[in-house]
């Protein structure tokens, strides 16, 4: 087989390509371009789920980056157990194809558990006391310690938050970004993987939180420029075939859209009160969506409201589509996991997944970075409340009762959603913006334009012709 690696460079679109991206453009001037029909929906873990088996979600199970768990009345997101993902994956076709045949998947999603050779992705650690310990997970286990030793820590404050995509004490804007594509070039040292799978997301910060239409976004391109020019040098002189590819493009977007808001108002959602505070109780409201980006799965625990809720949602400015039975069957997303309805919005707008009507009763976890607990995707976790005066010394204080050993809340985390200014999700209108495909040979991409779950076979015919 010939040694490949896939470079997933996130948010990458041909309407970013240009004057800051020369290394990018250089390798694609020695190729070819494809345009990559979005996943639906044009999300992280769908994507690449997509790109790793061959399948849409009907088949593979991942319909967003979370979903509503109906047995256990949770919504969980950011899951990364890879069994979740119910289908053959590229390399377990490929090693029964060839048992030398070996792979790594450095910061992919669904790593956790997967039958890749070498893994990494990030994993907190959680100590019984209630305190947080930024880490990473790795198989072989001995990898963690080995790479950690060699690279050093993991910085994980700009892998994703507030200071993710910036310049900041605890490390350059693209810091995370940076580590990732270190630790690829320190498995190809150590293990010489036949497929390198490589998770580069430094795009994907500032093109949220300042839209891709900002002049700030010049610097965000010369940056991931310069790292993935240098990750082609460095394959390139080790033998390995190069595919640049990405998962969704980000468009500008100025109108966040409040499901939960509205179904509350209709008496449809359920709210439990914890110390003054406000919880969303799915397993006891009639309806609620679960909000990603530009898709929102609505589950219906009550069945003989439906009408009443796509009828809400059809009038809903800002929603371009629902999709019912039929029309998930045709998007290829009909899996059990997915809402009895998806609401797409407008590719001007968003979902929050916010359900409080008054900023005063939101729950603690609102005002933090907190992935796991909030019943929704929170772009808002990219900022920091300017409403807070002196906000970065009240993190200095936080992280010094941290240190001390008290408990202690990050809170800094504002409730305005119109700060965001880009999203993914939807089909952008204009190809430009979506996500792409570079190979080195055009005798690698025979044709223009891919559907997602035809990276599959991209990724095969680069290790096998």
């Amino acid at each position: 087989m010939n040694r490949t690696a896939v470079l997933n460079v996130v948010g990458l679109t041909e309407s970013l390509l240009g004057e800051h991206t020369p290394r990018i453009n250089a390798f694609r001037q020695k190729g070819a371009l494809a345009y990559i029909a979005p996943a639906f929906p044009a999300v992280t873990c769908t994507a690449q789920s997509n790109y790793i088996t061959g399948k849409s979600p009907a088949a593979h199970g991942i319909v967003a980056n979370g979903w509503y768990n109906r047995e256990q009345a949770e919504v969980q997101f950011w899951k990364q157990s890879n069994h979740l993902v119910t289908a053959p994956k590229v390399w377990d076709e490929l090693h029964a194809a060839d048992p030398s045949f070996t792979c790594a998947k450095m910061f992919w999603w669904y790593n956790m558990y997967s039958t890749a050779d070498w893994s990494m992705t990030p994993r907190p650690m959680y100590p019984a006391d209630g305190r947080k310990f930024f880490d990473v997970y790795a198989w072989p286990h001995d990898v963690r310690a080995e790479m950690k030793r060699d690279l050093g820590e993991f910085p994980f404050p700009g892998f994703w938050g507030p200071v993710a995509g910036v310049d900041s004490p605890q490390g350059k804007a693209d810091c995370a970004t940076r580590w990732i594509a270190e630790s690829a070039k320190w498995i190809e040292e150590k293990k010489q993987p036949t497929l390198n799978l490589v998770y580069l997301p430094h795009l994907d910060y500032n093109l949220q939180r300042l839209g891709p239409n900002d002049p700030r976004i010049a610097k965000d391109l010369r940056e991931i420029d310069a790292i993935v020019g240098d990750l082609i040098e460095f394959l390139a002189k080790r033998g390995i075939r190069v595919l640049l590819l990405s998962e969704y493009g980000i468009t500008p977007v100025d109108t966040p859209l409040h499901l939960n808001r509205l179904f509350r108002e209709q008496g449809w959602i359920t709210i439990k009160e914890e110390q003054g505070l406000e919880l969303l109780d799915c397993g006891n409201s009639r309806a609620f969506a679960v909000a990603d980006h530009q898709v929102a799965h609505i589950y219906i625990n009550d069945r003989s409201i439906e009408s009443k809720v796509r009828a809400l949602l059809e009038k809903t400015l800002g929603v371009a589509q629902v999709m019912g039975a039929a029309e998930k069957k045709t998007a290829g997303i009909d899996h059990t996991r997915a809402g009895d309805l998806i609401a797409v919005a407008a590719e001007n707008a968003w979902f929050t997944y916010y359900y409080w009507l008054d900023d005063a009763r939101a729950p603690d976890f609102a005002r933090c970075v907190d992935i796991h607990r909030k019943p929704g995707y929170d772009p808002v976790e990219l900022f920091l409340d300017p409403q807070i005066p002196a906000v970065k010394l009240k993190i200095l204080w936080r992280l010094l009762q941290k240190k001390l050993g008290f408990r202690m809340l990050m809170n800094v985390i504002p409730l305005d959603a119109t700060l965001v200014k880009g999203s993914h999700g939807c089909r952008p209108k204009n190809r430009g913006d979506w996500p792409l495909v570079i190979a080195s040979s055009s005798a690698h991409l025979p044709e223009t334009q891919l559907d997602s779950t035809e990276v599959y076979s991209i990724i095969k015919r680069l290790l096998l012709s």
